[in-house]
């Protein structure tokens, strides 16, 4: 699986508000959902929480991955928002954060849950990417952006 088989252009948002790491995860929640069924919606929010009082999902450089497996998920979601202002997501260095990837995939997804974990810290731990998705000028270039790093790592 491939992050990219979890996103749609629908997914992946620019110039996104969030005044909170609450709010920020209420958003993702229903991208997640398509914003089709609220009981899932509340669902995932509630599995992206959990994770998060576990400790920030936040990776430092102004990336966070909010990520939670939920019951009732058919298949795995993934969204990608930048932030028009960055917030505080308690990251390691103290950096806010800009860039989110957001994972929700079905409870018993544990070994795919993680290798699309690795995915996006190998994706987001390259600085030139990273700053190419802080300049692309709209949602279309930031999924060309994602289309176009899956297809060069793809092997």
């Amino acid at each position: 699986m491939h992050l990219l088989d979890l996103l749609s252009p629908a997914r992946v948002s620019a110039g996104v508000h969030a005044t909170s790491k609450k709010r920020l995860l209420e958003s993702l929640a229903r991208l997640l959902t398509d914003n089709q069924d609220g009981a899932l919606e509340a669902a995932v929010f509630d599995s992206l929480c959990a994770r998060e009082r576990l400790g920030s999902t936040a990776l430092g450089h102004g990336v966070a991955i909010p990520h939670g497996r939920t019951a009732g998920l058919a298949a795995a979601t993934g969204a990608f928002i930048r932030l028009a202002e960055p917030i505080d997501f308690g990251a390691p260095d103290g950096q806010p954060v800009d860039l989110v990837f957001a994972l929700a995939v079905p409870e018993h997804f544990t070994h795919q849950h993680l290798l699309l974990l690795s995915q996006l810290a190998e994706m987001f731990g390259d600085a030139a990417f990273r700053e190419r998705l802080r300049a692309a000028k709209d949602s279309t270039a930031l999924y060309r952006l994602l289309s176009d790093w899956q297809s060069a790592h793809a092997a």
